[in-house]
Formats: structure tokens, sequence, C-alpha cells
């Protein structure tokens, strides 16, 4: 059975990460790379974000019978669009997050302040639409 409180305390922590990300995003791009403390922070909240999103995805997936798709991020992100939880062109998105944070991960020395800024600058709003498909579609919630 799905935990729902688990979910609603993941998609809690998504939320605050989320403004966190907007408040970075709106510091201009010069002011952004001239202190390193805002790369960092962008790439801890954005990594953190992806981490939950994939938390939940697993759970989902665990919970409805789909062990075997939890246990690998894009396959996570691959299932979650296969049994309809996420739409298929979102589904391909989480598939290059998953990408993303296995690079952040395990080739953090590759990442770039500037990548770091165009990615909390204009694709946030694949994680709003995550929450989003996630409350109608598994919590119901309208």
């Amino acid at each position: 059975m799905i935990n729902r409180q688990l979910i609603i305390e993941r998609l809690t922590l998504i939320d605050g990460y989320l403004k966190e990300l907007r408040a970075l995003a709106s510091i201009d791009k010069n002011s952004f790379l001239s202190d390193k403390r805002n790369a960092a922070a962008a790439e801890s909240f954005l990594r953190r974000t992806l981490e939950a999103i994939f938390d939940i995805g697993r759970h989902i997936l665990a919970k409805t019978g789909n062990i075997d798709l939890s246990t690998e991020y894009k396959s996570i992100a691959r299932g979650l669009g296969e049994y309809g939880y996420v739409s298929p062109e979102l589904s391909d998105k989480l598939v290059q997050m998953a990408g993303y944070r296995n690079r952040m991960v395990h080739l953090y020395n590759l990442v770039t302040e500037e990548e770091l800024y165009e990615i909390i600058t204009s694709e946030l709003t694949d994680i709003e639409e995550f929450i989003s498909d996630i409350k109608n579609k598994v919590l119901e919630v309208k």
C-alpha cells in the first residue's frame, strides 16, 4: 500500500527546495556566478530535490508491485511514465534528471556554475509538473 504520508512529506521537502532554488534563480547571472556559494547552494537544493523525486517514484513503484523498476533512477523515471503516474513527456524529462543527478554525485567536478544557473532559471517547471502529477494521479488531490 502506498504510504501517502511519506509522499506528502517528500513533496513538502521538494516545495521547500524549490522556494530556495527560485530565490537563487532570481539573482542576476553575474551576481550568481561571482559567489561560489550560490552554485553550491543551487547544486545541493537541486540534488536533494532529485533525490526526493526518485524516493517518491521508488516508493510508488515498489508498493504497486513493480519492484523490478524501483531499483535504478532511470528505471524509476520510465516506470512512472509507463504506469501513468506522470506524462510520457515528463517521464522522458525524469530520465534526463536521473542522468543529471548521477552526474552531480559522481562527476561533480564537471558540473559548472553556468549550467546550474541555466537549470534553475529555465527547468524548474518540470519539477512543478512532477508535484502536480503526483498530487493528481497518486494522492488524488485536485
